[in-house]
């Protein structure tokens, strides 16, 4: 079987469009198409079915990207290395969430920059995350939730403690009523029903996800404010806007300065866990020497 068959084969896979995978592969979509109705009349069986939106893989292209990617991966890897020095005169393409990217990941990975490592980061959402990904625009993804299928493989990173916040303003002003709910969780969101909301998005996943763990509740109000940066939330929440659920480690110096307090400190926080990302087979060089060194320098966080 061709190789460059095969190729062709995964990258329309992975990119779940003729003409995306054309661009990718540097190819036209009509010898994108040649090459993937060859490669079905040579496996006697079709691989995808055309949509209007791109293609949709059969249960045979399933089992075949699950078989050929790894090792189409791997030599590609080999094809495409100019020397034995190639970890430290490789780009690593990073995908991430932006604000632990910024905080976390990015200056952890200054050793590896300063020794020669170049870094393009990204930021998106887990699903673009994957789809990037799995089109190879990325090399490695870090994100708050697994993949599906067989193609990505996820590793625990690290725990990300929730903290329920507010400027201390809000805090005095609810004293009294937090004093006299703070060992009945479900006073305690009563209380908290006249404070405003700051929110990464309208469906309120932070905050929904607290009220759900820690008081075993709903969240029945809209947000007063909605900022996509948990780093300009933790903003608005210094200058009084309201209350937010943030990661400790993003609000741990404005919690020691006293610019906010916890509302609430649960016998047992809520924590919601990273995962580093990237497709399946053997990693290159850099890509394997990066995922280890991230891995190490999670112990810390």
């Amino acid at each position: 079987m061709d190789l460059a068959l095969l190729r062709t084969f995964i990258a329309v896979y992975r990119a779940g469009s003729l003409t995306r995978a054309a661009s990718l592969l540097g190819l036209s979509q009509p010898a994108v198409t040649g090459q993937i109705r060859s490669l079905e009349r040579q496996l006697g069986r079709p691989l995808f079915i055309r949509g209007a939106r791109g293609v949709t893989p059969t249960s045979a292209a399933d089992e075949l990207a699950h078989k050929a990617a790894p090792h189409i991966d791997a030599l590609l890897e080999i094809t495409e290395s100019d020397g034995a020095d190639v970890i430290s005169r490789r780009t690593l393409h990073l995908g991430g969430p932006p604000e632990f990217t910024a905080l976390r990941v990015l200056p952890a990975l200054a050793p590896l920059t300063l020794d020669g490592l170049a870094v393009r980061a990204t930021f998106g959402t887990a699903d673009e995350l994957f789809t990037g990904l799995s089109a190879s625009h990325y090399d490695l993804a870090i994100t708050t939730s697994q993949p599906r299928g067989r193609l990505l493989v996820a590793t625990p990173l690290c725990d990300e403690e929730h903290v329920l916040v507010a400027a201390p303003r809000w805090a005095a002003r609810l004293g009294t009523t937090l004093l006299r709910a703070s060992r009945a969780p479900v006073a305690l969101h009563r209380a908290l029903e006249p404070v405003p909301i700051i929110e990464v998005h309208e469906s309120l996943p932070l905050v929904t996800s607290y009220w759900a763990t820690v008081f075993d509740a709903s969240v029945t109000a809209t947000a007063t404010v909605i900022a996509p940066d948990l780093r300009a939330v933790l903003a608005c929440v210094m200058a009084g806007s309201g209350l937010a659920v943030l990661p400790r480690y993003l609000c741990m110096e404005a919690l020691d300065k006293g610019e906010v307090v916890a509302l609430h400190e649960p016998p047992v926080p809520p924590l919601r866990t990273y995962f580093l990302v990237m497709r399946t087979g053997s990693p290159a060089p850099h890509l394997a020497r990066t995922h280890d060194w991230l891995l190490r320098a999670a112990v810390d966080w």
